[in-house]
């Protein structure tokens, strides 16, 4: 059974429509199917679907993000990579069901695979805690991360999380730490890192895994610094608001790509990527190749010095920075408008002194 947002009632009717088209046993007996009328309908679906998606705004992408048949990080993990063995448990704690992580075989290249898992059905979210991590999953992530960059095998991180488990226990075990550990680990490798996120991307919980080389986003996800519902409750304390935090927040994808957050957009077919599973594959799978080719010739030192730089340069192109091609060092441009400044700065002082030593002297 097809599940459908609150916009996509139009939608519905016309599947419903579809259905009845489609079934040459209907109320009224047998009957032959109406080959002619069916193609049209089809082609209404297509052309309503262009016409909601092409026009989504900021709460309604969140809605599709969110949706509970869109393809999880297991439907990738299981159909983009052979030989999948996984791993478990952080060596301190326990295992996490939240992430899935462990080695895999992507085009005959030895690859480690890191999926935040929602689950398909209620017994399964459950038992995935909807994808919320805990500290005992930042840190397999973070022994399984050291163990491929030891063996200089790439990482491809799939996103798809509301946010780290705020819950009791997990803030006793601390999962401020985790996180900030797990941040540290992904700026720190010196492998190609591909994050892809694929739903939502909630807060530090998907910050501490898409500190990558590379972060690619399909079309209709989102990536935030907190849930527009969150946002609306803290700034204007009426959840309802969530389509002006939304706006506000700038966490689609196209935004986010014009602000330099991310890498690229991955194109979803027509009405999201639940619609068409085996296409969103494709395009997720050509992207990722072409992701990790581009890092294919490049040295350790100079993917660690790319990674950095990329992260530098965020919100940097309007600054004082006349050349953001390397920003290695943290250390402020000395350009010759800010030198002029800093001598009037101590030029004031400077002549301010020498006045009161010759009044003094002459008084």
């Amino acid at each position: 059974m097809k599940n459908y947002l609150n916009f996509e009632k139009d939608i519905k009717k016309l599947d419903e429509e579809l259905e009845k088209l489609k079934d040459p046993y209907n109320q009224s007996g047998i009957s032959e199917v109406d080959t002619q009328k069916i193609s049209k309908t089809e082609d209404e679906i297509n052309d309503k679907l262009k016409s909601i998606y092409s026009n989504l705004d900021p709460w309604q992408t969140t809605m599709v993000a969110r949706h509970e048949d869109r393809p999880k990080s297991k439907f990738f993990i299981d159909n983009l990579f052979d030989k999948f063995i996984s791993l478990s448990g952080d060596r301190y704690y326990g295992e996490d069901k939240s992430v899935i992580a462990g080695f895999a075989r992507f085009k005959d290249q030895s690859i480690l695979v890191i999926g935040q898992e929602k689950g398909d059905d209620l017994d399964s979210r459950i038992d995935r805690n909807f994808g919320m991590m805990r500290p005992e999953g930042y840190r397999k992530t973070i022994r399984l991360m050291d163990l491929a960059d030891r063996f200089q095998i790439p990482i491809v991180i799939f996103i798809d999380t509301p946010g780290a488990y705020p819950g009791v226990g997990a803030e006793e075990r601390g999962q401020a730490e985790a996180i900030a550990r797990s941040i540290e680990c992904c700026m720190k490798l010196k492998v190609p890192t591909i994050s892809i996120i694929i739903g939502e991307g909630g807060s530090g919980g998907a910050i501490a895994l898409a500190s990558s080389s590379k972060v690619l986003m399909l079309e209709n996800a989102i990536y935030s610094v907190i849930s527009p519902e969150g946002c609306a409750t803290i700034l204007w304390r009426d959840p309802k608001k969530m389509l002006d935090a939304a706006k506000a927040m700038k966490l689609s994808a196209r935004d986010l790509l014009e602000l330099n957050v991310i890498d690229e957009i991955i194109k979803e077919p027509t009405g999201g990527a639940h619609r068409d599973k085996d296409l969103i594959l494709k395009n997720v799978e050509d992207s990722l190749s072409k992701s990790l080719d581009y890092f294919q010739s490049m040295s350790g030192e100079e993917i660690f010095d790319n990674r950095k730089n990329k992260f530098l340069k965020i919100g940097r192109n309007q600054g004082f920075a006349e050349d953001t091609t390397d920003l290695s060092s943290l250390k402020a441009p000395q350009n010759e408008t800010l030198k002029i400044i800093f001598s009037k700065k101590l030029l004031i002082p400077f002549l301010g002194i020498l006045i009161l030593i010759i009044v003094l002297i002459f008084s």
